[in-house]
């Protein structure tokens, strides 16, 4: 494996995972669809760069050279930047400002580089400073509950919040867990009528959108054992 990395959940309600980890050599893989976006910290050769990355309505193929040490914070659905909403950086990756050498530029302010152990109290400081809300009604309608607003009322606070539809995270949620059953040893046919598809080539066609393989890939190469 060329990168190596650990993972941890969060008592923050903003944050979905930290992931440390560093690259051991040169590489590449298929990279999946995403749909919560990232802060993405490097320090690779003595610099140190800070990213906001995605979400990704597709999958696609990233690549990274040996030497580089990451931190990723995950950020739960539903929470954003008033400032720059997902919708701006949808597919995208974008460079946060150098402040100094262990600082950077966030909405004409410094902030300092966060690390594995302190991600929460770098974010509950962004909180603070009203850099980043939560839009609790992405939750509720995600688990179910129908607000007392609009449906287009509902659209446009996904678009805003997470720069995607309701539909796109649901179709994207139905692959993995499509996904997930193909590598359980789950037969295809079954996997079509667990996961909701109507037919073998509309599961080939989201697999193929959202995870970057086909089922018979996936079947194949990655389940257990």
């Amino acid at each position: 494996m060329s990168i190596i990395f650990e993972e941890r959940s969060s008592d923050s309600p903003y944050i979905e995972t930290v992931t440390c980890g560093y690259t051991a050599s040169d590489g590449s893989t298929i990279r999946p669809a995403e749909v919560h976006w990232h802060m993405v910290f490097v320090r690779e050769k003595g610099r140190v760069h800070s990213l906001v990355v995605g979400p990704w309505k597709t999958s696609g193929v990233v690549s990274w050279g040996e030497g580089a040490e990451i931190l990723w914070i995950k950020y739960k659905l539903g929470t954003f930047m008033p400032h720059m909403p997902a919708r701006n950086f949808l597919d995208a990756e974008i460079i946060l400002p150098k402040a100094a050498d262990q600082a950077f530029w966030l909405h004409s302010a410094t902030w300092q580089f966060p690390d594995f152990a302190n991600v929460e109290t770098f974010v509950a400081r962004l909180v603070r400073d009203e850099v980043l809300v939560r839009d609790p009604v992405i939750k509720d309608v995600m688990q179910g509950y129908s607000p007392e607003i609009s449906s287009r009322t509902v659209r446009h606070r996904f678009l805003q919040a997470t720069g995607l539809t309701q539909s796109h995270i649901h179709q994207f949620e139905r692959a993995q867990q499509a996904a997930a059953l193909l590598k359980q040893g789950v037969s295809i046919q079954d996997t079509i009528y667990e996961a909701g598809y109507f037919d073998q080539p509309h599961l080939t066609r989201s697999l193929k959108q959202f995870i970057g393989h086909t089922p018979s890939q996936i079947a194949r190469l990655l389940q257990p054992g």
